[in-house]
């Protein structure tokens, strides 16, 4: 009976730590982050290394995922708060959503109703099939990755907090 329960114990073990890996994203801090080209809501072209220079925090997102749309507050005044700010080593701080959708209609009408009022917003209709969600290997939402302005990951799925406490160290206060 022991060892059926210390076999049982063990591959809970195990089989969380594979659940567990499995769900992380699949870049982590310092590594570059994978550039990409694409269309943003309003039909205008973008790609992601024209935001070297900034912070940029891209934000992997649903509008019908629960813990997301709780967190679009926290990341709306992070925006006000910082997208004016001048920074020691960048020339300001850009959010871009990654929608993670099969309907685009219920995507835009978060956006409006949760107040996202930055410019950069890119539909994946396809949820986690999409081109840019399998390039990071995203397996669940929310997940964030926040850039410096070398393109370079410094943080993986930080909270609000943490990312404003990033942020505030950075911003130039001569």
């Amino acid at each position: 009976m022991n060892k059926v329960l210390n076999f049982l114990l063990v591959a809970l073990i195990v089989g969380y730590g594979f659940y567990y890996w499995y769900k992380q994203p699949g870049f982590s801090q310092g590594e570059k982050a994978p550039d990409f080209t694409t269309v943003i809501k309003d039909g205008s072209p973008f790609t992601l290394s024209s935001l070297q220079g900034y912070y940029v925090l891209i934000d992997f997102w649903g509008s019908w995922c629960g813990p997301c749309r709780k967190e679009n507050p926290e990341l709306v005044a992070l925006y006000d708060k910082y997208k004016d700010k001048e920074f020691k080593e960048a020339m300001g701080f850009e959010i871009v959503s990654i929608g993670v959708e099969n309907q685009r209609s219920r995507w835009e009408a978060a956006i409006e109703q949760d107040g996202l009022d930055w410019k950069y917003h890119i539909p994946q209709t396809d949820r986690f099939k999409s081109e840019i969600v399998s390039q990071y290997k995203v397996r669940e939402i929310p997940t964030k990755f926040l850039l410096n302005p070398k393109g370079e990951i410094i943080g993986v799925n930080l909270n609000a907090l943490e990312i404003d406490q990033m942020l505030e160290r950075r911003i130039n206060k001569s």
